[in-house]
């Protein structure tokens, strides 16, 4: 055991502290060391930050062609039991009513505070929930939907609700324009351009049985793909394989760094960073995630705030883009009406776009100063700069709708 830095969660936040831990390694860790990957510890794992290649051009072959990720570190878990919808609505805003077999949707837990205790994909596969958990979060996510299905069945011994933990399964997310032409090589038996985004099916991909969701968090066209960890390595070598130093087409790899970049020019949320326990779906700008009856019934956690936010006035900030007129506004950084030089809000996430070139944040400022155009001063080591709230997302997205 050696003395590592490592990534510890506290108050909904990553932070780097030194300590003697073993970092939990996913399937493809030797894989990304063969490749050059700069490792970092993240939330209690060993994941690859970048590349030889570098994070700019990682970022940029995914907006022109495909990237692969190691998402693996994302918790992969199944709600059985057929109380399992009634259930899991008890603990999300989700319309999982609604939701069709083989359909996915982006949804949050939430606490009594109406908080956002992390955001989740739920997949409705038939017999069960296919339910995806943030990394950072998993550890508490499991503790939180355990507690909550005892909760569950005690209200009533006849309600039949399980979770299964799929430990055995790696993720592996494909992301780019390109992806499609290339997943369709190494699947022989479907279609994939008549499957559409935030849709699941079960697929053999070269000859291995996987769970493919049309799904990402950059922006782009792409599938994360549900493989056995046993095989995650070889897929993973399969795909990398359609590219090479030599030539700029194909999948090539990518890491944590160019992840960030790309979901924050989507305007995609990161957990612990512009959402957290304090803070409400409204708040963020997620209103979409609740349908007109999870709006009217409630029957969430915190769902009576939540209602009270939705009425008009009822929300005191919102969730932002936002473009600095100098170099990158980030986290911590403080925002100002220029008119009165009062405190109006604190950016969440910022980086210098890599195609737009410009400084673009995220960030929260109160209502009255969240509509586009409007002009604030933000407060970058010292220095005031101005900023204008922007639409999201800052680089338009290009998921596969029909």
């Amino acid at each position: 055991m050696i003395s590592i830095i490592k990534i510890v969660q506290k108050s909904n936040k990553c932070y780097f502290s030194t300590s003697n831990e073993v970092l939990k390694k996913t399937a493809l860790n030797q894989l990304h060391k063969d490749l050059g990957a700069k490792m970092v510890p993240f939330c209690g794992w060993e994941m690859p930050v970048q590349y030889p290649a570098g994070v700019m051009k990682e970022h940029l072959h995914v907006r022109k062609e495909s990237g692969l990720f190691d998402v693996s570190h994302m918790g992969q878990l199944r709600i059985h039991g057929k109380d399992r919808i009634k259930f899991f609505e008890s603990i999300v805003v989700a319309d999982l009513q609604a939701l069709p077999v083989g359909h996915s949707k982006l949804s949050v837990f939430t606490n009594e505070k109406g908080g956002i205790i992390d955001d989740t994909m739920i997949t409705n596969a038939g017999e069960s929930l296919y339910v995806v958990v943030n990394a950072g979060c998993a550890d508490k996510d499991i503790s939180h939907i355990n507690e909550k299905i005892k909760e569950f069945k005690s209200l009533n011994s006849s309600n039949d609700v399980s979770m299964e933990l799929l430990e055995d399964l790696s993720l592996i997310a494909i992301q780019g324009p390109s992806t499609e032409s290339i997943l369709q090589k190494f699947v022989k038996d479907q279609d994939i351009t008549k499957m559409e985004f935030m849709t699941q099916r079960p697929m053999t991909i070269a000859g291995i049985d996987c769970i493919v969701t049309r799904c990402g968090y950059t922006g782009e066209d792409g599938f994360e793909i549900s493989v056995p960890s046993k095989q995650a390595t070889h897929l993973a070598e399969i795909f990398l394989a359609t590219s090479n130093s030599s030539i700029e087409t194909g999948i090539k790899p990518a890491g944590l760094g160019a992840r960030d970049s790309l979901r924050l020019e989507a305007g995609l949320c990161l957990y612990g960073h512009d959402l957290n326990d304090d803070i409400t779906p409204i708040e963020a700008s997620l209103n979409w995630l609740i349908s007109k009856r999870r709006r009217e019934e409630g029957g969430f956690p915190g769902a009576s705030i939540i209602q009270k936010q939705l009425e008009k006035g009822g929300c005191p900030q919102k969730r932002v883009g936002l473009i600095v007129d100098g170099p990158p506004a980030r986290e911590g950084c403080l925002i100002f009406d220029p008119s009165t030089n009062q405190e109006i809000g604190k950016v969440t996430s910022g980086t210098l776009s890599p195609i737009t070139r410009q400084s673009i944040s995220m960030a929260y400022v109160k209502t009255p100063f969240s509509k586009v155009d409007t002009k604030v001063n933000v407060s970058i080591r010292g220095k005031s700069v101005s900023g204008t709230i922007s639409k999201m997302p800052f680089v338009p997205t290009n998921y596969k709708k029909f």
